[in-house]
């Protein structure tokens, strides 16, 4: 039996720069990190982009290594399964009948991918992205000539669908919903990037549900609920995440569309707390609304301010929402929760080949800004900058391409 000290349970973004920030915050004491999978953390973003192009075999890219992780007097125990938390005593259960003692508990579970339910939908082969170990399956899948079907058009499904098609595959992608990237981005921007993946070859099926999938010979045949069957080498799905709350309601915390947290993302049990996918709360800068966050940027960012406060910072997590998506040549980003600045949504005069827009709330503070195209990262940053001020900006200003964002911060 350890002393206790600091557990983590979960070694991903969230898990990761929380262990390293509680030595950064000077913390003295024992850090368990704890991770299902056998690699030390490593970063997810590049899973379904580098990792699924580069020509030779590709490697994690570590947050923390064997190296990094003897620096700092991190304990990790990879390949390991909590079974249960026993909050009265302070303890946690491994599968392998170990138990550790914590003083705070950190729980950075993440989430799993959220699966097809139907017929055939068990036995069908079909291929998720997850771990380094499902970009790899999903990487031995692109090869020329390949028909590639990617059901899902959120970040996931069409960032694999343009390195499908940059390897050589066919690809068609199926959305049952009435576009592509329905959460959190404008649909001006959604069509820029469907007209840029129809541009590659990308074949679109959108709006249309799969009534039955099966498997022959080790070729997918995809009946689609308006009668079309479409058959493919590999079936590749992406339709979103579910949190990783069984541990949490396991031991009695409160649930509500993930490990319910407070401000300070404490849970119910004040000396538990949890950051990351797994996780809602309430985000000050839309009046409390408790929305949860499946981003490498808000994992990593309560991963930090979790730590902190697990030292006693006892501070509210007001980070701003940001996201990103590289296909092909084009880099979209989102600062803000779009769908809070829907009363009012101003398209910035710029370059052609340049779409941007800022979405205000019904006050007129400036609520979210997106954009595609070459060069936006600059202006994202400085739109992020004004929502964490409320700002409220003319429309026209905010329209012309002459105004200057970074003046409008004085």
């Amino acid at each position: 039996m350890t002393q206790p000290g600091m557990v983590i349970i979960g070694a991903g973004e969230a898990g990761a720069n929380a262990a390293m920030e509680l030595r950064n915050q000077g913390y003295e004491g024992s850090i368990t990190l704890i991770g299902k999978e056998n690699r030390t953390p490593y970063e997810r973003p590049p899973l379904s982009k580098s990792v699924l192009l580069e020509e030779e075999t590709p490697a994690p890219t570590f947050m923390l290594d064997e190296a990094k992780l003897a620096e700092l007097t991190i304990q990790l125990l990879s390949d390991s399964h909590v079974t249960s938390i026993n909050r009265e005593a302070h303890r946690i259960l491994l599968a392998d009948g170990r138990e550790l003692a914590y003083a705070k508990l950190l729980l950075a579970t993440g989430a799993s991918p959220r699966k097809l339910n139907m017929e055939g939908s068990d036995t069908s082969g079909a291929m998720y992205l997850r771990t380094f170990s499902d970009a790899l399956a999903i990487r031995s899948q692109l090869h020329p000539g390949k028909h590639i079907v990617i059901v899902g058009g959120g970040f996931i499904g069409l960032e694999v669908a343009a390195i499908a098609r940059e390897r050589g595959c066919d690809v068609t992608l199926l959305e049952v919903g009435p576009r592509i990237l329905t959460r959190g981005v404008p649909e001006e921007i959604a069509n820029v990037v469907e007209a840029r993946h129809r541009e590659a070859g990308v074949t679109f099926k959108i709006g249309t549900a799969i009534s039955r999938i099966t498997n022959a010979n080790g070729t997918q045949i995809i009946e689609m609920a308006d009668g079309e069957t479409v058959r493919c080498d590999a079936l590749i799905i992406g339709i979103g995440a579910v949190p990783e709350i069984a541990l949490a309601e396991g031991c009695g915390l409160e649930i509500e569309n993930g490990i319910r947290t407070n401000e300070k993302l404490a849970t119910s049990d004040p000396d538990i707390f949890a950051a990351g996918d797994c996780c809602s709360f309430p985000l000050a800068l839309y009046g409390g609304t408790r929305v949860r966050l499946e981003s490498w940027r808000n994992a990593q960012d309560q991963g930090i301010h979790a730590a902190q406060n697990m030292l006693g910072a006892d501070a509210p997590y007001e980070a701003i929402p940001w996201f990103w998506s590289d296909q092909y040549d084009e880099s979209l980003q989102v600062a803000g929760l779009v769908d809070f600045g829907s009363a009012n949504k101003i398209k910035r005069e710029s370059a052609d080949n340049v779409h941007f827009f800022f979405h205000l709330a019904e006050d007129g503070t400036l609520a979210a800004a997106s954009g595609i195209g070459p060069g936006i990262a600059k202006d994202i940053r400085l739109a992020e900058m004004l929502i964490e001020r409320k700002a409220v900006i003319d429309p026209a200003v905010l329209a012309s391409a002459s105004t200057k964002l970074k003046s409008l911060l004085k």
